[in-house]
């Protein structure tokens, strides 16, 4: 199909931080593809082909960052020509492609949760999406109500289960004054700890450990919100050690 304007909608969620959520693409050189890449959404977008190439068409825009929380995100891309609207969760970002071509030229099937693979380096090299969609709306088409009643031809590829699967995780809520206290195992050399943690607070203090036979302490906080690391020893002469991301 060539359409001058294109409507395209969906909701997801995931913990994962690659993963193509929709591509299509036409022998004149045109193609759109919507991704994850390091939990940013970024849409690949080219109308056409001309004298000079298609990289000159080729346009790439990226919005939003750390999507890969597992919460649902909402998308909606509106074209008109050259012109795109690009929402991520209600924050608009408006820009005008490359290139010199008004319409979008797909003569191949359009996939979502993945990329069919075409022998080019770039359908190699991605990964398939992993989580949840729902709302997916292309063009006026509930594409997902027309996958779940079997009406879209040709038809899904793998396993789709038209549910969505919550991860085995139990959060924990600290309300600024309270702590969570575990026993330690002072007969191990090694010192190993990994959490997921969400707050709007700049500065907090995340984790505190004393080491065994007084060899100092470990503190993990956030200091105006970035996270650091602070490792105390006592008996070295570099006694402490200070990280900050």
């Amino acid at each position: 199909m060539k359409t001058l304007k294109d409507v395209i909608s969906l909701k997801f969620k995931t913990s994962e931080s690659e993963g193509v959520i929709f591509h299509g693409e036409g022998q004149q050189g045109d193609y759109i593809t919507l991704e994850l890449k390091k939990a940013k959404l970024v849409l690949n977008l080219n109308l056409g082909i001309n004298q000079l190439g298609s990289i000159f068409g080729h346009t790439s825009v990226t919005t939003g960052s750390l999507l890969d929380d597992h919460h649902w995100h909402s998308i909606i891309i509106e074209r008109h020509g050259r012109n795109i609207n690009l929402t991520l969760d209600r924050h608009m970002q408006h820009f005008r492609t490359n290139g010199e071509f008004d319409y979008l030229d797909l003569d191949y099937e359009i996939t979502f949760g993945g990329m069919p693979f075409s022998g080019k380096p770039s359908s190699n090299s991605r990964k398939n999406f992993k989580g949840c969609m729902e709302s997916i709306n292309y063009n006026g088409n509930n594409i997902t109500d027309l996958a779940k009643r079997k009406k879209l031809e040709p038809s899904n590829v793998g396993n789709l289960s038209f549910s969505c699967v919550e991860p085995h995780t139990v959060p924990v809520f600290f309300n600024a004054t309270s702590y969570l206290e575990v026993p330690g195992r002072p007969s191990q050399d090694v010192f190993s700890v990994s959490f997921f943690f969400r707050t709007w607070n700049p500065n907090g203090l995340l984790l505190f450990s004393n080491f065994a036979d007084d060899l100092g302490n470990v503190e993990i906080d956030i200091n105006e919100g970035k996270v650091s690391v602070h490792i105390n020893v006592t008996q070295v002469k570099r006694n402490r050690i200070d990280i900050s991301s």
